[in-house]
């Protein structure tokens, strides 16, 4: 081919470029590529985890993961609750959330019915909902009431016999005692009188003024008064052995009282099972049964100490380390609107399974929490108090200052 054919040619393949420098300039821009690719992968999963689109909300709930799962210092939140925007917004990675839920002081008291109360069904309802009572307050009556309040005035009525009776026995007694002591003072006296008599018989037969028959007789009649003075002392001694209240049949008198004072403690004891009463002072929260019905197992009504507010939070132990009584915690929920705010109160002492997700032990095998109590202030606790056991999300600040 001539020089001018070779300058028509209209693409410049440039053969003239030596080989390995074309082979360096392709190699350079692939290797750039290949870069850029982890780049893009990574930054794709954070944007995936952060705003979890449909499939991978799928993905978490058929596997059972859940984000974060893996790392040292898991949020114990499950995949389906999620923060508010304003806790959201202000989180920080030295915060430490759990889900909690909000409880009277003490937590909730069942109120049952009483132990023995057999077949007895509910009579009435003293109470409603909302009421404040102290403890020992009657709630509620069962339908033996009325039998058992017969078998008390039975009681107290067999009880004042026998009370009667006591106090007779003792006059009784005691009279017994001062007859018997009044014939021993006769006796003596007699037997005084009857010695006298047979000394001056003695003389006047001494002197042949007075019979033989007569000494005789005023012996016989000594002996007598003698005899007479040892029978009145045997019968006095029986009663001035001991005290009245000692006496034989005093002391059987003072048995049957007991016994039925007995018998009238054990029939006021089961008038006592006709009776349901409040096992602490608060507010009834919830009543289960209405008259005519037989008390559930699982207790008449609920009511709790809502004066002081609370919430049992639930936190993974890899971030218990981190949580102090004392510290300040924010709790929240799209029910109330508005952030409680409160104080850790105390720490349990025990790992457990995490419990506010799901009562299947199964599903929270590998949820070990420790049970923080939150006490929430004054304003809080007010307006926490028509709303116990809701679920709240729980945020406690590790960074604040604690007063030792």
């Amino acid at each position: 081919m001539s020089a001018p054919e070779e300058q028509s040619l209209p693409i410049d393949l440039k053969l003239s470029e030596p080989t390995a420098a074309r082979r360096r300039r392709w190699f350079r821009k692939r290797y750039l590529l290949v870069l850029l690719v982890p780049v893009f992968m990574f930054s794709g999963a954070v944007l995936g985890m952060y705003f979890q689109p449909t499939g991978l909300q799928k993905f978490y709930a058929l596997t059972g993961l859940q984000p974060g799962g893996g790392s040292d210092a898991p949020i114990a939140l499950p995949p389906e609750i999620e923060l508010p925007p304003k806790m959201a917004e202000t989180l920080l990675p030295t915060d430490v959330v759990g889900l909690a839920r909000v409880m009277p002081r003490g937590d909730v008291s069942v109120v049952a019915a009483p132990y023995g109360a057999g077949d007895a069904r509910v009579a009435e309802i003293l109470v409603s909902v909302g009421d404040r009572v102290e403890k020992g307050t009657v709630l509620a009556r069962l339908d033996n009431h009325s039998a058992l309040t017969g078998a008390v005035l039975t009681a107290e009525a067999n009880l004042a016999v026998r009370e009667a009776n006591l106090i007779q026995i003792r006059a009784a007694t005691e009279a017994s005692r001062d007859e018997a002591q009044a014939a021993l003072d006769q006796a003596v006296a007699t037997a005084a009188e009857a010695t006298t008599t047979l000394a001056r018989t003695v003389e006047l037969v001494s002197h042949d003024v007075g019979t033989q028959a007569t000494l005789d007789a005023a012996r016989s009649a000594a002996e007598g008064a003698k005899l007479s003075v040892i029978r009145a002392e045997a019968t006095l001694k029986r009663y001035s052995a001991v005290t009245l209240d000692e006496q034989p049949d005093v002391i059987v008198a003072s048995r049957n009282v007991d016994a039925a004072r007995s018998d009238l403690a054990r029939a006021q004891l089961d008038l006592a099972r006709a009776e349901v009463v409040a096992p602490i002072a608060g507010t009834i929260l919830d009543i289960r049964v209405t008259p005519g019905q037989r008390p559930p197992t699982d207790g008449i009504m609920d009511m709790g100490d809502t004066d002081q507010m609370m919430a049992e939070v639930e936190i993974w132990q890899d971030r218990i380390s981190t949580v102090l009584v004392g510290q300040p915690v924010e709790l929240a929920t799209p029910a109330l609107g508005v952030t409680l705010q409160g104080r850790v109160g105390s720490i349990g002492l025990t790992v457990g399974r995490q419990g506010l997700i799901s009562d299947d032990a199964a599903e929270n095998k590998d949820a070990r929490v420790i049970q923080v109590l939150v006490v929430l202030d004054k304003a809080s606790s007010e307006l926490a108090a028509r709303f116990t056991n809701l679920e709240v999300i729980a945020r406690i600040d590790t960074t604040a200052r604690v007063n030792p």
